[in-house]
């Protein structure tokens, strides 16, 4: 004959929990030590995500500052050493000859001050200027495309 579910025994009884704070063989204070929150009865303490969710800012009036785009800038004294007689000088270009380099892996802004002379008619393309920087460009004989 077969065992059957309900005529299987432990080897060892389940030992009983301890009940603590009600008296009895614990002592006076059942293990909770003397006064204060911890000591009371139906206590409750203050749950941890509400303190931080209570440190966020509210909605009105919070507002981040945006990411500054980052740029690469260049003198046309550099311009006036890299490039020949009658180039196009464009992001893409600058980056291509390593005068600049990829920001985040992407072509960056580009925006061309007026430090230094240049004497050479370059075509500018897709690059921010300075007041300066257009000025001689132009007094030269090149082109500022947008």
């Amino acid at each position: 004959m077969n065992m059957q579910i309900h005529q299987i025994k432990p080897l060892r009884k389940k030992k009983k929990e301890k009940r603590v704070g009600r008296g009895g063989k614990r002592g006076t204070y059942s293990g909770r030590g003397i006064k204060g929150q911890k000591a009371r009865a139906g206590r409750k303490f203050q749950p941890i995500i509400r303190a931080i969710l209570k440190k966020y800012p509210k909605l009105r009036g919070y507002k981040f500052s945006p990411q500054k785009k980052e740029m690469a800038i260049l003198n046309l004294e550099v311009l006036e050493k890299e490039f020949k007689e009658g180039e196009r000088v464009t992001p893409k270009i600058l980056v291509e000859r390593k005068i600049i380099r990829k920001i985040k892996g992407r072509v960056p802004p580009v925006k061309i001050l007026g430090r230094g002379e240049i004497s050479k008619k370059l075509i500018i393309e897709k690059c921010l200027l300075s007041e300066s920087a257009r000025e001689k460009i132009e007094k030269v004989g090149g082109e500022v495309v947008k």
